[in-house]
């Protein structure tokens, strides 16, 4: 029943208007070969200040409290009047984006849950969902409450507005006890909305309160986890971005950004600023604008530029300075940002403010790179009859190798978490984020843009994102409302290199409000119209597919020729051709040590004797095949008939890491193997997902607590810079260079050896010289058993590859191949997310390696700075030393905190902070590899550092630092 308001109700102005007035100029948007258009003509929006760099005070930041209605049965006047009582309501403390987060968030803060990551706790704590639509657990199906106190003692002729952004599902808002906007406007997380609350502020204390009302990701444009976790019971509810409020004099700007055109030899940059002026009076207002841009680093000369405007009253007005007019603003030999791999990022400033009668009344800050991203449609071929997506930056065509980033479950933004992530990100040697429709606070991108990491950004699936054919007015609002404010958020940040729609393409209501908002924020990065296969007439083919999602073999990935000519979108065709923006084999076990901190005995118990069991840390989904999620069958039953059966969770989580790293680095080398390949190459892979909000055994690449498994140290072998591979197609080796510069004097040899350690083949090659981004096929064809045919025994080999360069090994990669090799079913696969295979590899015969090899090892120790805060290096040198002919086969090394005589302290002991330069080798007799690893000595809670490595046959050694 709905409540009946009695407080007092003073007009409110709302500076958002749900209705759009829009004057376009010509489309700048990404169809095919259109990426590097001119800037987009002006445009005129009656809409929000939002994406404001003028930072406004982020109110909440001393704390929120938080209750249920169903508790707090108060009206709305009251609530947010001052002095109202919240001795019994939670207190909340704001996270790292000045956001008071989720409810299950305010629950957490205060107990309800002591370890939600454990087990099936959330589901005992807070209740069970597998709906992403309507919230459908009890405590959580009524609104909530958000509810904080602020001071803002306005000067005579100041005004105040509020903005409010970042409601996940809808809010009525109230000041001081008046209602100042109800759910009916307040809606849409990615939207943000300003008020005028002039009239309603006083001296002293004064009071905001929200009532959010439960998230329907079915019906509002907000966020929702499809099936990428457990759903949370309270669907995401809450307040994501911070509540804002921004008191201005006469003249008060906003919206400050930059737009680039540079020289295609990137010889030059010619910079407009733009910012927007508002006069906030009843007269007309004269003032000084002023723009500064400063250079990267120290000792580079500012560019500053000012011009006089008046602005007539309460009227907005945009004022650009161009390098026509402003010659100064055109950079000769800018400093250009690059992808962290191929080259430095750095970040040039710009400082915007207004003035009257010398006194500065408002000004802003941001940060922006200097860079030039293109795109395209190459290689139009039967498989790909419009071609296939491909993007370069500063005219240098790129591999796209990615992951799909999820944020916390509960949307509790960590700055220092994001940092160690992108510490981890780049140290396993992706380029690319992708954020399907989970936009991130400010501080996100600030961090990518510092650490050089891509940001392939766009819209969700599977939700009220992707509408049916009847779209309402209010809908379309709310989309071009989220546009708008997205367009304007990401622009400055020269991580973002392209935006998306998801699986499908935008209706034409969504392309006609969505497409101007864009445009007139000034978002010009390449804007593409699907993550599939699918074109609009606006923005033409967008040349990209998805899937698969469940378990396929490493040599599915070698496939270019296999597809569905039903269907067109190239859905779950997921070979090495194009660019595939979202894919995987499914399922990663993670590391035992991670395991035992989120696992519980029983669940520990399903997962290595249980194949059919629903796990809770997979997803909510029953079954098996098709698309259904929630265990491990697929990945089992492989794992079964390619490595054998196992008898216990060490043998089982053991297989589990060979299984996954072999996956993970043939999805990531084929991509870059059939670069080159015509007529259609392979663009980019987008693993499925990189990381999770949540400890995970799904789809990840790195767990949550930063636990590197088999899966992480494959694609970072894949992804190395200087790199040698051995394709699972034809058998031959290939050489890439994915730095920034060339790279000479390089040698290749690859040896084959059998179970016995006898070598079969050894061939070398030298001269070589590769460009960046070059990759040089066919370099080498190790020379591996014949192919046999059951019941002929399958022989199992290894291949081992080095890259030298000027003698010096920089690059060691070994494989193990069977004689019987995987065979898909294509015809029973294709539209499929995973693989029905014909024959798997039957690579058994690893069991019978002998288990008494003896593996040495040798660490040094010393204080280095390294990434993510890191102080220390070791470096660590492992030797086979085995008297006969053994293999020691995948060899983990692991830092742990131990005592000085070279024992591990007992329970959870390893090093969280740890990054490795490889891990998961393997060696043979009399071989050595010297692997470092960085950390932060802190994290060793004053003992000592203790190294233990173990492998397939290798029994576990502790080694002091």
């Amino acid at each position: 029943m709905k409540r009946r308001r009695i407080g007092s109700r003073v007009p409110i102005r709302l500076l958002t208007l749900s209705a759009l007035a829009v004057t376009l100029g010509a489309p700048a948007f990404g169809g095919p070969g259109a990426a590097n258009a001119a800037a987009p003509s002006a445009v005129t929006f009656t809409g929000p200040t939002a994406g404001s760099a003028a930072a406004p005070h982020d109110l909440g930041t001393s704390g929120w409290k938080v209750l249920t209605s169903a508790t707090a049965t108060q009206t709305g006047d009251q609530i947010s009047t001052p002095g109202f009582s919240t001795a019994h309501w939670l207190s909340v403390r704001p996270d790292d984006g000045d956001a008071p987060g989720t409810e299950i968030e305010a629950l957490l803060q205060n107990g309800a849950c002591p370890n939600p990551y454990y087990s099936d706790n959330i589901r005992t704590c807070f209740g069970f969902t597998d709906d992403a639509g309507p919230v459908s657990v009890p405590q959580f199906a009524v609104p909530w409450w958000y509810r904080t106190d602020f001071s803002a003692d306005l000067r005579p002729g100041q005004t105040a507005s509020l903005i409010v952004n970042g409601v996940v599902g809808a809010a009525d808002v109230w000041v001081n006890g008046s209602e100042v906007a109800t759910k009916a406007t307040v809606t849409g997380d990615y939207t943000k909305f300003t008020f005028d609350v002039s009239t309603l502020l006083h001296r002293g204390k004064n009071s905001l309160a929200l009532e959010v009302y439960p998230n329907d990701p079915s019906t509002m444009l907000t966020l929702d986890d499809v099936d990428w976790n457990q759903v949370p019971p309270d669907n995401n509810t809450g307040i994501q971005f911070p509540i804002q409020l921004k008191v201005s004099d006469a003249l008060s700007e906003s919206n400050a950004h930059v737009l680039q055109a540079n020289a295609a030899d990137l010889s030059s940059s010619a910079l407009t600023v733009k910012t927007d002026v508002t006069n906030n009076t009843a007269a007309p207002q004269t003032g000084t604008v002023r723009a500064t841009v400063t250079p990267p680093g120290h000792g580079g000369k500012a560019i500053t530029v000012t011009q006089s405007v008046t602005v007539p009253a309460h009227t907005t007005q945009t004022v650009s300075f161009t390098p026509d007019a402003y010659r100064a603003l055109t950079i000769r030999h800018p400093q250009i940002w690059w992808p962290y791999q191929m080259g430095a990022s750095p970040l040039y400033t710009l400082r915007t403010s207004v003035s009257q009668r010398g006194a500065v009344t408002d000004s802003a800050s941001a940060t922006f790179g200097i860079r030039t991203v293109t795109t395209s449609l190459v290689g139009a071929s039967p498989i790909a009859p419009d071609g296939v997506r491909s993007y370069a930056i500063n005219g240098r065509s790129i591999v796209v190798r990615g992951g799909g980033f999820a944020e916390d479950l509960f949307l509790h933004y960590d700055a220092t978490d994001i940092a160690r992530q992108f510490a981890i990100l780049k140290n396993l040697g992706i380029n690319t984020l992708r954020l399907e429709g989970h936009f991130m606070p400010e501080n996100f991108y600030e961090q990518a843009d510092a650490a050089g990491m891509l940001i392939d950004s766009g819209f969700q699936c599977c939700d009220a994102w992707q509408p049916g054919k009847t779209i309402s007015q209010a809908t379309l609002d709310t989309m071009a409302l989220s546009a708008l404010t997205i367009g304007q958020n990401e622009r400055n940040h020269p991580s973002v290199f392209t935006f998306s729609w998801s699986d499908n393409a935008p209706r034409p209501q969504q392309e006609a409000v969505s497409l101007p908002a864009f445009q007139q924020a000034d978002f010009d990065v390449p804007i593409v119209a699907s993550a599939e296969y699918k074109s609009t007439p606006t923005l033409g083919q967008a040349g990209e597919k998805e899937g698969p999602y469940d378990y396929v073999p490493p040599s599915y990935w070698y496939d270019t020729s296999n597809y569905d000519p039903g269907d067109s979108s190239r859905t779950n065709a997921g070979g090495s051709w194009g660019l595939d923006s979202e894919q995987s084999a499914g399922d990663t076990v993670p590391t035992m040590d991670s395991l035992n901190r989120f696992l519980s005995p029983a669940d520990q118990a399903a997962l290595w004797q249980q194949p059919d069991a629903n796990q809770y840390h997979a997803n909510y989904e029953t079954g098996h095949g098709g698309y259904r999620f929630g265990t491990l069958f697929e990945f089992d039953q492989a794992m079964t008939n390619r490595y054998g059966s196992w008898s216990s969770l060490d043998q089982y989580v053991e297989e589990a890491q060979v299984q996954n790293y072999e996956n993970t680095r043939a999805q990531f080398e084929a991509f870059v193997d059939h670069s080159t390949n015509q007529p259609t190459p392979a663009t980019g892979t987008i693993y499925w997902q990189v990381n999770k909000g949540w400890p995970t055994l799904l789809w990840d690449l790195y767990n949550q607590d930063g636990d590197q498994p088999g899966s992480f140290f494959g694609a970072k072998k894949a992804n190395e810079g200087l790199h040698v591979l051995y394709g699972y197609d034809d058998g031959t080796v290939a050489v890439d260079n994915l730095t920034g510069k060339a790279a000479k004097g390089l040698s290749v040899q690859a040896k084959v050896y059998d179970l016995a350690g006898n070598v079969l083949d050894d061939q070398r090659v030298g001269g070589l010289s590769l460009t960046s981004q070059q990759v040089t096929n066919k370099v080498l064809t190790p020379k591996v058993p014949a192919a046999t045919v059951a019941p002929t025994p399958a022989k199992t080999s290894f291949v081992e590859l080095q890259l030298s360069q000027n003698g010096k090994v920089v690059d060691r990669n070994v494989y193990w191949v069977s004689s019987q090799a995987d065979q898909v079913d294509w015809d029973a696969t294709l539209g499929n997310p995973q693989a029905t295979m014909s024959q798997y590899a039957d690579l058994t015969a690893l069991h019978s390696l002998p288990t008494n090899n003896k593996i040495a090892a040798k660490v040094s120790t010393h204080a280095q700075a390294g990434p993510d805060g890191a102080d220390r290096v070791a470096t660590v040198t492992i030797t086979n030393t085995s008297k006969t002919r053994t293999v020691g086969f995948f060899l983990r090394a692991d830092l742990r905190r131990g005592t000085r005589s070279g024992k591990e302290l007992p329970g959870d002991n390893e090093v969280g902070s740890a990054l490795w330069s490889d891990n998961d080798i393997t060696l043979w007799p009399g071989e050595s590899q010297t692997l470092t690893v960085s950390y932060r000595a802190s994290d060793l809670k004053g003992a000592t550092p203790v190294v233990s490595v173990s492998g397939w046959n290798s029994p576990r050694i502790d080694v002091a630092g």
